[in-house]
Order: C-alpha cells, then structure tokens, then sequence
C-alpha cells in the first residue's frame, strides 16, 4: 500500500482545500464564523481523513474515514451551492470548485471500493 502523500485522491484532496481557502478569502468578512469558516472545514477535513484512514490498520477501519471524507466533500458541495446562490461566487469559481469535488469524489469511491473488496476476501 502507498503512503498517503502517494496517493491521487490525497494530492488532489489538499489541492481542493488549497483553493477553497483561496476562495473563501474573498467572502465577506461577517462570513468568518460562518460559510466560510464551514467550506474551510468540510473543504480541510477531505484530505485529512484520507490520511488519517491510510494510518489504520485494517481496511474496514480505513474504509470508514474515507466514507467520512466523502461526507465532507458532498458537505462542501451544498455549501459551494450557497455561496454561488449568495454571490460569493462567481460561476467560473463554483465551476472549477465543482470539478475539483467530483474529480475527488471519484478517487475516493474508488478507494473505497478498493478496500470494500479487501474486507470481503
């Protein structure tokens, strides 16, 4: 098995948290303990939980913290959502945010799945 600095999931992962940080620089400040501080969250706890799943040691147990970072990234969808409908985004930057959570989304049901099958055997 990898070391999560290897994996793709995790490198795009801290790529997506990089950018809603970008982002999210931009919101108003009456926003700090609010949406902003959540996408930051959700956006942080993506490449978080991979690694920390990668760090257990069974593949049901990691399994589960990818399960918990494909909440964080279904989370940061509904929030990138209400930014857009607040005007805090623009469309070009919902868009690429948006790809970069589907990109990730896809990694990471992939993974799961790889370590579904490994509980299985």
């Amino acid at each position: 098995m990898k070391t999560y600095k290897e994996l793709d999931i995790w490198k795009k992962g801290r790529k997506l948290a990089t950018y809603c940080y970008e982002l999210t620089k931009n919101f108003p400040n009456d926003e700090v303990f609010g949406l902003t501080a959540q996408m930051r969250r959700a956006a942080i706890s993506v490449p978080s939980n991979i690694a920390e799943g990668c760090g257990r040691n069974t593949s049901k147990s990691t399994a589960q913290f990818l399960y918990i970072a494909r909440g964080s990234l279904y989370e940061l969808e509904m929030q990138s959502l209400i930014a857009l409908d607040l005007n805090y985004l623009n469309e070009g930057s919902f868009n690429t945010l948006m790809d970069k959570i589907s990109d990730c989304m896809k990694l990471t049901n992939g993974l799961i799945n790889y370590h579904l099958k490994l509980v299985e055997h």
